[in-house]
């Protein structure tokens, strides 16, 4: 698959770079976008991030910004500094913030994807009114999710259960980049919220995350190319 043509994004979740890097190196920039987290970014910093962007891979700095407008406006422009695909930020920072985060990258010729976080893919219908968020899961998805295009992101990160709900409520031609990606051949781990590749695809995903499936797998490049297989 060709990078600009692949939707997949391959979650480099792993303790040390030298892991993420030889799994990187292995699939292939031209194969797969690649993401990179809080653990992986904590312990091994933004020159990681470089290294990647370097050796041509478009990466996904996933950090889910969420803090006062200015802090959260400079460090959209430090992931942009970096030569970063994408970035996010949480949506339930709030409108000043994700505007702050939107203007501030708005001087770059190429810059990054500025998505918003609507609600972890962790999160099921128990746990929303435990954190104080009234109404349904779908119906908080939507507020955040119509805030965001407010805002002017270019899209979201969202459950694929809810990609046809805003696909319809929001925004057709958002971009929507959906973790709880679980292959076929995969089992769903703490995700509660999933789809396999293909059926996100359907329902209008832009781009799939996947993590476990391919890199706790025995060949990840094998695990890979059954995905890629699946989708076709």
């Amino acid at each position: 698959m060709n990078n600009m043509r692949s939707p997949l994004i391959i979650a480099l979740d792993f303790a040390q770079p030298e892991q993420a890097l030889a799994l990187a190196q292995q699939l292939g920039s031209e194969r797969c976008y690649v993401k990179v987290g809080k653990e992986l970014f904590t312990r091994s910093g933004a020159s990681f991030v470089a290294q990647l962007v370097d050796l041509g891979f478009k990466v996904f700095l996933d950090l889910k910004y969420h803090d006062i407008p200015n802090t959260v406006a400079k460090a959209c422009q430090a992931a942009a500094d970096l030569g970063v695909w994408m970035v996010n930020v949480h949506a339930l920072g709030g409108r000043d913030m994700l505007m702050a985060a939107r203007d501030s990258l708005e001087g770059y010729s190429q810059r990054p994807l500025l998505i918003a976080v609507t609600l972890l893919t962790s999160l099921g219908e128990e746990d929303l009114s435990g954190m104080g968020l009234h109404g349904t899961l779908q119906d908080n998805v939507l507020r955040l999710a119509r805030l965001s295009k407010a805002a002017g992101l270019d899209g979201l990160v969202c459950s694929p259960q809810e990609i046809q709900l805003i696909r319809q409520n929001v925004d057709e031609n958002l971009v929507l980049v959906t973790p709880g990606i679980r292959p076929a051949f995969s089992v769903k781990d703490d995700q509660k919220r999933t789809m396999t590749p293909k059926q996100a695809l359907e329902a209008g995903a832009s781009y799939l995350v996947v993590g476990r499936p391919v890199i706790a797998a025995p060949d990840p490049l094998q695990a890979l190319r059954n995905i890629e297989a699946e989708i076709a």
